[in-house]
């Protein structure tokens, strides 16, 4: 499994560790992911997604995830933040 964030696309990146006598080795900052799971009103029930605590107060703040979602672009968003946008869409249409 990548350590990516399925909204925002957040990742791995990389440095040094430089210790106190400059000597530097490389190494990996990894993002905060949690897995969770946010109601969708549309769809009727929760959808599990692994996101970056970054991302969980983004979507609070937005008022939920299918208002977060709705008011993104699809540039913006992950390959399966696309398809759980496709979903309520298509859920919000038919009722």
């Amino acid at each position: 499994m990548a350590r990516r964030c399925s909204i925002t696309g957040k990742g791995v990146l990389t440095g040094n560790n430089v210790s106190h006598a400059k000597n530097r080795t490389r190494r990996r900052f990894l993002p905060n992911l949690q897995r969770t799971s946010m109601m969708s009103e549309a769809l009727g029930r929760p959808v599990r997604l692994r996101l970056t605590t970054s991302a969980i107060r983004t979507i609070e703040h937005n008022g939920g995830l299918d208002a977060f979602l709705l008011g993104a672009k699809n540039s913006q968003l992950g390959p399966e933040a696309r398809v759980i946008k496709r979903r309520i869409e298509k859920a919000a249409a038919a009722s």
